[in-house]
């Protein structure tokens, strides 16, 4: 019997356990968030990734907590992912950030705490606060988002404790292929957001030949590509039907011929990089200022 992708889990570099499946969350609204942290968990789903700059923590909290009661589960079960919102970098403020989206989740700990992205001057400090929570057994493992081969590598250089997990961009368009190979050398663990690459990607082709060839939404073959590539996705979704289909994957399994005709599709254009954020250049036009998500039902999902 094939055991279900859903099911299966990577070691991470400090022996703890990630599934290689999860939910994420991004745009989507407290209501939304909640309904589809219900769904997921429902569904077999163990992994469920958020934000700070999503806005919908509170709304991830009020999802776990109904899911864990209706579903006869413990808070063990699950994965939790947030992250260190741009804003709140720095030592101390980290420290606090902490602090306050525990309690926006309604958790005790994290499973995985990533830096959300490597804002200029200020990622060492925000690191050396991650540790701290390490050590103390608040959080699990530790990580970063959006991190090149460069500010791995001067991470590395400055701190004690390399990060588990990196979490990139990753799709048949944007496959990092350098940096992958620089992560696999030194043991870190590599986590895809944006899997399915929007549009441009689910409707290429190539990638509509290969779904109809194993009668496979292109969304499936995407998500067994990464898989097969062995990676860790997180691929979202608020609707229960695509919750669901986006777990089935396993009846099926690329061909090495299909695997290098999507590695090919490769372009390494990503949708958001340093240059369009206003920490890395204040001074550009229509630089990315951060802030995090507003969403008009974020009062009803506060912890009481």
């Amino acid at each position: 019997m094939v055991e279900r992708v859903l099911n299966q889990t990577m070691t991470l570099s400090n022996g703890v356990e990630i599934p290689v499946l999860g939910l994420g969350v991004w745009k989507s609204s407290n209501t939304e968030a909640s309904n589809a942290v219900q769904s997921a968990i429902s569904n077999g789903y163990r992994l469920i990734d958020t934000a700070k700059q999503y806005g919908n923590q509170p709304g991830v909290g009020a999802g776990i907590q109904k899911a864990l009661k209706d579903n006869h589960l413990n808070r063990k079960d699950l994965f939790i992912t947030t992250k260190v919102y741009n804003g709140d970098q720095g030592y101390e403020s980290t420290l606090r950030a902490f602090e306050e989206q525990l309690k926006e989740l309604r958790l005790t700990y994290l499973d995985l705490y990533l830096i959300h992205w490597p804002v200029d001057g200020k990622y060492i400090d925000t690191w050396r606060a991650m540790e701290k929570l390490y050590r103390e057994g608040r959080v699990r493992a530790i990580g970063v988002s959006n991190f090149d081969i460069s500010r791995l590598q001067d991470l590395l250089d400055h701190t004690d404790i390399m990060p588990q997990v990196n979490q990139m961009e990753f799709n048949p368009l944007v496959q990092e292929a350098e940096l992958i190979s620089y992560m696999n050398a030194i043991g870190m663990s590599m986590e895809a957001w944006s899997p399915l690459g929007g549009g441009q990607a689910l409707n290429d082709p190539t990638i509509l030949e290969i779904a109809q060839k194993h009668d496979k939404t292109s969304a499936q073959v995407i998500l067994r590509f990464d898989y097969q590539m062995g990676l860790i996705t997180i691929p979202k979704s608020v609707h229960e039907e695509r919750i669901i289909a986006n777990t089935m994957l396993d009846e099926f399994e690329l061909s090495e011929a299909e695997m290098l005709a999507i590695q090919r599709l490769n372009q390494e254009k990503r949708s958001l990089w340093y240059e369009d954020f206003a920490w890395h250049t204040p001074h550009r036009q229509q630089a990315f200022a951060d802030s995090v998500d507003s969403w008009d039902d974020r009062s009803e999902y506060l912890p009481k």
